[in-house]
């Protein structure tokens, strides 16, 4: 997760596969460590991410969580990927990750705790500063999600490139 305007980083290094369910919980433990804090009063939270991987606009596992993310903090979530072949333009990748390769260059990553330090002490002259965490699940691969379950996702397209656009609005809680 990367703050644009605050210039601060969270990384969650994971023990297992990257997946989608790994990615949103990345976004999920930032919002109840950090972000629930600096942003009190948010109805929604903007996600940018890229358009393959974990958290690719074709990826249904990855829809479904940021569903089940939406319900339990009761918030929408507006995603906007990047098109295909233009993450180079995506702020994570110069303004986190290349200082977090900067910062362990050379220094051999031989436990979990000199990775999360390295990570965790990387810092800027502009003012960047990054959060790491351990997240010890066990992500399982290859997850199908059925036809209702992509049903039941409160998903609306943007009128521009809506498979790009998206809001995935929670559902109220029924009491």
């Amino acid at each position: 997760v990367y703050d644009i305007g605050l210039n601060k980083g969270w990384v969650s290094v994971g023990i297992s596969s990257d997946t989608a369910q790994f990615a949103v919980n990345t976004i999920r433990s930032w919002w109840y460590m950090d972000g629930i804090k600096r942003y009190p009063g948010a109805n929604e939270i903007l996600i940018t991410a890229d358009c393959g991987g974990s958290n690719g606009y074709r990826t249904r596992l990855w829809k479904l969580e940021l569903q089940k993310l939406a319900d339990e903090i009761q918030m929408s979530l507006k995603i906007c990927h990047f098109p295909p072949g233009t993450s180079k333009w995506n702020k994570i990748e110069h303004r986190l990750f290349s200082y977090i390769s900067k910062n362990w260059r050379g220094k051999p990553l031989i436990t979990r705790e000199v990775v999360l330090n390295l990570i965790g002490n990387t810092k800027t002259k502009s003012g960047l500063s990054v959060a790491a965490v351990l997240d010890e699940n066990d992500y399982k691969t290859g997850i199908k999600i059925s036809d209702e379950e992509m049903a039941s996702i409160n998903l609306i397209g943007d009128a521009f490139h809506p498979e790009w656009n998206y809001t995935i609005k929670h559902n109220p809680q029924i009491l």
